[in-house]
């Protein structure tokens, strides 16, 4: 049987795995999927527990996704939001739909229960069925902050902003220094997390923002480490196409930790399991394939294939791609420093 592990985001990551599973479906129904998401965005917001990759991630997989935006539920209505601003609370930049806000409800009352986030999420997929086994990244809050460069509204230079305020309020236009995982110093991987990167049969990185989605996961103590130590070929796909961020505003994260907007440099950030980095493999697009000679001599093995996730039968083909890389396994180099 078949053992895949992903570490995914949000939209990107949720949508890849969606094709994942397609694919899977028609070629090896035994195999099982395991998807560590980032709970970096995490927040309290109106005395709820916010989680909006594992959300993205369990609609679409378990077919509840607004397909239009890539997140909430469609059809939604926001008469509760509408009440929670009159009251002057809130963020009236962040509405919840009122399906939403019925997840975050659920949660937050098994989280004050005393359950994990592993435990609620666990609880949350049984309505929904993703058809993969979906953990947060730990089980302890860690948050994405921003520091700003520049005084924006009511924040003054040098403070920190949540993420998401930086994301959705100021759409990543505000100037920042860079980003701090408040409460990463005391977090842990989650249960399970650890077990399913290390007996994997092949580990996935998904195109998702690699500075706040797969980088947050990372940093969690002990995950980078056992995506190093597994004996399973870790193969990721590029989140930039041609120079730009497939979706999204990647390329001001990018900027912010000097790493230029390109499939190359973002290879090269994640680098290669023969020297300091977490790759074997790593999927660029067609248009990206000048890339390929400056990756080979980092030791990464790269493909230059379409990338672009138009529909469920191109998702399924990059699936389809990825796995064909990680089936070469891990690269010569890095089982020789093994």
């Amino acid at each position: 049987m078949t053992a895949i592990t992903v570490l995914a985001g949000g939209i990107g990551g949720a949508r890849f795995t969606r094709g994942l599973l397609r694919h899977l479906a028609d070629t090896d129904p035994d195999a099982t999927v395991t998807v560590i998401v980032n709970t970096g965005d995490d927040m309290w917001l109106d005395g709820l527990r916010v989680c909006p990759d594992l959300d993205t991630v369990m609609y679409t997989l378990g077919g509840g996704i607004n397909e239009e935006q890539g997140w909430g539920r469609p059809e939604e209505s926001r008469r509760a939001s509408a009440e929670i601003a009159a009251y002057g609370r809130g963020w009236s930049w962040f509405t919840l739909g009122d399906l939403d806000l019925a997840t975050h409800i659920v949660r937050s009352d098994l989280l004050r229960s005393g359950s994990t986030l592993s435990e609620a999420t666990e609880f949350l997929c049984r309505r929904w069925q993703p058809g993969a086994r979906l953990l947060p990244m730990s089980d302890t809050p860690v948050e994405t902050h921003a520091r700003l460069a520049i005084d924006a509204d009511e924040h003054r230079a040098g403070e920190l902003i949540h993420f998401e305020e930086w994301w959705v309020r100021y759409r990543a236009t505000v100037p920042v220094t860079g980003f701090v995982q408040v409460g990463l110093e005391s977090a842990a991987p989650a249960p399970g997390v650890v077990d399913a990167i290390l007996t994997a049969d092949l580990v996935i990185l998904p195109p998702s923002n690699p500075v706040v989605s797969v980088g947050t996961i990372l940093a969690v103590p002990g995950i980078r480490e056992a995506l190093r130590s597994t004996a399973a070929a870790v193969v990721g796909v590029s989140p930039i196409i041609a120079g730009a961020a497939v979706r999204g505003m990647a390329d001001a994260c990018l900027n912010t930790i000097g790493v230029q907007t390109s499939a190359e440099a973002v290879g090269l950030h994640y680098g290669s399991r023969a020297g300091n980095g977490v790759l074997d493999g790593w999927l660029v697009d067609e248009t990206d394939a000048g890339a390929l000679p400056a990756l080979a001599a980092a030791g990464i093995r790269a493909v230059a294939v379409p990338l672009w996730m138009r529909d469920a039968p191109t998702t399924a083909a990059l699936a389809a791609e990825a796995l064909a890389l990680g089936a070469l396994g891990a690269h010569p180099a890095h089982r020789a420093h093994a």
